[in-house]
């Protein structure tokens, strides 16, 4: 497979959505079961293609004019289904290197397996990142038995986004499906900032109901960072307008949660905010191209 290696000219590209799945692979594979892919799609009222797979989303976001991060969710362990493959993702962004940026996603219940699964992605692979969703993947963050794998992540020197805040995965089904949002808590965050303070730490979404925790660890901690995927920004909480917009300008990220929100939805609704036009550039692609090491 080819290792990847990022083309991307950021004088040609309007913004970097840092929060695109992939929901397919080329085998129809869905990283979801039926129940819980329709759950999302009703919960976001879902009208584009709710199961892109690498290729759809390259010509996409290339007719779009943007870049965007790519990933997949490793749930095996709490949903007990193989999930869609990360090392298949980086080999086919090798392909598409002008406008998508592969994360990788690893069980964390895995252990040692799940470190050496890390290692082999960022140096054999090359992604430039990480996804985890705690809730669905159902561990709390700050647990004593997850700290070699922060730490793995932290010496591979590339960032870590973490699902926080309301959850639309199990929406609407009784008991969620099972699926629990404590542990999408971001306060549980702020032990693994705070314990490896060279891991750049991203909080993906508005963190309701949790959203002032949120701030105040992007604002307290340099290697914390918020990206505003998975709400049109005209639902953002009025805390968050006043941070992204104000103090938090240069540590917040464009994101959609595409295909579960369009991006050019997420830029029109922004654009209506009244956030200072010299700060938008930062916040659609400039602090994103910093972060993911681009610029």
């Amino acid at each position: 497979m080819s290792r990847y290696e990022p083309a991307i000219d950021l004088e040609a590209i309007e913004a970097i959505d840092v929060h695109v799945h992939v929901e397919s692979d080329e085998h129809g594979h869905l990283s979801l079961d039926d129940e819980l892919m329709e759950a999302s799609a009703a919960y976001f009222r879902t009208a584009d293609n709710r199961t892109p797979t690498v290729e759809f989303l390259a010509q996409r976001y290339r007719r779009a004019g943007m870049a965007a991060v790519v990933f997949t969710v490793d749930a095996r362990t709490s949903l007990g289904r193989e999930p869609i493959s990360s090392e298949d993702i980086a080999a086919r962004c090798a392909d598409h290197a002008d406008v998508l940026i592969p994360f990788g996603s690893i069980d964390p219940w895995r252990g040692e397996a799940a470190i050496e699964q890390a290692r082999s992605l960022v140096i054999d692979h090359g992604v430039r990142g990480f996804k985890f969703h705690p809730s669905l993947q159902a561990f709390a963050p700050n647990e004593e038995r997850f700290t070699p794998l922060w730490a793995a992540l932290e010496e591979l020197g590339v960032p870590a986004l973490f699902h926080t805040g309301q959850n639309g995965i199990g929406a609407g089904l009784p008991g969620g499906r099972g699926i629990k949002l404590r542990f999408s808590d971001p306060l549980l965050l702020d032990d693994v900032a705070a314990d490896h303070p060279g891991l750049t730490v991203i909080l993906a979404h508005p963190s309701v109901p949790w959203q002032a925790q949120a701030i105040s660890m992007a604002t307290h901690k340099a290697n914390v960072f918020i990206d505003l995927s998975g709400w049109s920004p005209k639902y953002f909480p009025s805390e968050l307008v006043k941070a992204a917009g104000g103090m938090l300008s240069g540590k917040v990220l464009f994101g959609s949660d595409y295909p579960l929100i369009a991006p050019e939805r997420w830029l029109a609704d922004f654009a209506t905010l009244g956030v200072k036009a010299e700060r938008v550039p930062g916040i659609v692609k400039g602090n994103a191209a910093r972060v993911l090491g681009l610029s």
